[in-house]
């Protein structure tokens, strides 16, 4: 009687872990379909634009993105600076909006770092954008990381970010702002469309940190018309209200 008690013992406990076996089985298989989607799903936005990857010139086109410099500097004064190498943006001359850079895009996602190392940047040239880029380190780095992508040498990609802030005209209500400006993201759009004729909605975004305006960003061809971009309207500010420091003397 004892030993069928044990057989019996035995085999619903052998039961039981064939069961956990499966169960653990299924899990299993579950987790490694959920690990495949996600590996698919992080990688889905890169795949459209693997064929160019990083190629230089091989782009849909360009964004120009205009900083509002009192913003810039009133963050790096909450972090203890302006840092030395935020001076001369941040130092006696009053800047409103100035060129964050020009930016190669695809139309998902952007190349990066198309050269490595990338073609020295003369300091000549650097020198020469400082009054619409007052920040040597910054020129530095638009080159590596974005100039290097166009296609163009370091003199000719300056010299097109330059045509490309000429071709936008700045809103009068922001060329001298002298006290504290409460602004909707819509309303500044509204504002760039106005003032420049063939810019859609769609072709200009603003971003922004919790509270401030940072940048206003406008797509355009590789011929600097001005054209729509669904991927970097989506990025937009969704904020109701933001704020724009004054020019630093108002």
């Amino acid at each position: 009687m004892v030993q069928v008690l044990r057989r019996s013992t035995q085999v619903r406990s052998s039961g039981q872990q064939r069961s956990i076996w499966r169960r653990r089985s299924i899990w299993r298989s579950w987790l490694a379909v959920l690990g495949l989607a996600a590996i698919a799903a992080w990688a889905g936005p890169a795949t459209a634009q693997d064929q160019r990857q990083n190629a230089p010139g091989a782009f849909d086109f360009y964004v120009l993105s205009l900083s509002w410099s009192p913003s810039f500097c009133e963050v790096a004064r909450e972090r203890g600076g302006p840092t030395r190498s935020q001076q001369v943006q941040c130092g006696g001359r009053p800047y409103s909006f100035v060129v964050h850079g020009l930016w190669p895009q695809y139309e998902r996602g952007f190349p990066e770092y198309c050269r490595r190392p990338s073609p020295r940047l003369a300091r000549r040239i650097m020198t020469s954008m400082l009054d619409l880029m007052p920040a040597p380190g910054l020129i530095y780095n638009e080159w590596d990381k974005h100039g290097t992508c166009s296609g163009l040498s370091p003199r000719g990609y300056f010299e097109l970010i330059r045509k490309a802030r000429a071709a936008v005209k700045i809103p009068p209500e922001f060329l001298d702002l002298s006290e504290v400006k409460t602004v909707t993201p819509d309303a500044v759009e509204a504002a760039f469309v106005k003032v420049n004729p063939g810019m859609s909605r769609s072709a200009v975004a603003v971003t922004c940190d919790r509270k401030r305006l940072s940048e206003v960003r406008i797509c355009m061809s590789k011929n600097l018309q001005f054209r729509a971009c669904q991927e970097i309207d989506r990025r937009a500010c969704r904020r109701d209200r933001l704020v724009m420091p004054p020019v630093r003397g108002g």
